[in-house]
């Protein structure tokens, strides 16, 4: 099934970034073997006044129109919500897009959100006409309070930025799909590997956003492919529907009263 960001359908689950790969060619080979038709990119490690990363960025538009996707500009590295919504006015001018990958860092050791500052720079940029999608820890009243305030899609974190760590808290996650049904969740931060993605899949997520453990494998082609295949895996184990856990063991080729064709 085809995953729906504000109102605009996609093929693929995946969100990708756009950092830390070996060379613009191996980034260009990765996006498109992840089959992803949404990369988002960052605007604060450049001066876009000065269109210092002009090149670049017009590189990523280019491999965006390849894959019919969209661009998803970001806020990495902003600490308040006035620098945000500043940042975020200047992407709209440059790109086009009302899409906006809401990040506003309350932490430098973990690169934790600030949830307050968040949830003011959300308020805004919707007041101001902008698509929110807010990167956020899992807590379950932050979540809820960034979907009142009309954030169709919400990006919580499975662990720290960079890390690689995977599902630190399944509990929150699996509560976050539990008790908002309606909001479209994406795994955003701290995926490692292929199982990863396909375990939040598998909860019902909607998609997973992810940079580092492409950009940083051994092969980030290759493993761009395997976290593809990992998604449409766990998005259809969670269509089938998962058998419920036991306490006890139960045999699974019973012999009494099975007809005897069934019987060894």
């Amino acid at each position: 099934m085809s995953l729906s960001i504000y109102g605009e359908k996609l093929n693929s689950r995946l969100l990708i970034g756009t950092a830390l790969y070996p060379s613009p060619d191996i980034m260009k080979q990765a996006i498109l073997a992840s089959g992803s038709q949404v990369v988002t990119l960052s605007l604060k490690r450049q001066n876009p006044q000065e269109q210092s990363g002009q090149q670049i960025w017009q590189y990523i538009q280019d491999i965006v129109k390849q894959t019919n996707g969209f661009l998803l500009p970001n806020t990495a590295g902003c600490k308040t919500a006035k620098e945000a919504f500043t940042l975020a006015q200047m992407s709209r001018e440059l790109f086009q897009t009302s899409w906006l990958k809401l990040e506003v860092i309350g932490d430098d050791y973990n690169l934790q959100p600030d949830p307050f500052e968040l949830l003011k720079a959300t308020e805004m940029l919707i007041k101001d006409g902008f698509n929110v999608l807010p990167y956020c820890t899992d807590d379950l009243v932050l979540c809820q309070r960034l979907y009142d305030l009309g954030c169709e899609v919400i990006m919580p974190w499975a662990s720290p930025i960079g890390t690689g760590k995977g599902l630190m808290n399944p509990y929150n996650l699996e509560t976050l799909r539990q008790r908002l049904p309606k909001a479209t969740l994406i795994l955003d931060a701290g995926i490692g590997k292929p199982s990863d993605a396909c375990l939040a899949m598998e909860m019902g997520y909607d998609g997973i956003l992810l940079n580092s453990a492409v950009a940083l494998a051994d092969n980030p082609v290759l493993m761009a492919s395997a976290f593809a295949n990992a998604l449409t895996s766990g998005e259809q184990a969670y269509q089938a529907g998962l058998m419920q856990q036991r306490q006890t063991a139960h045999p699974s080729t019973p012999t009494l009263d099975t007809p005897f064709w069934h019987q060894s």
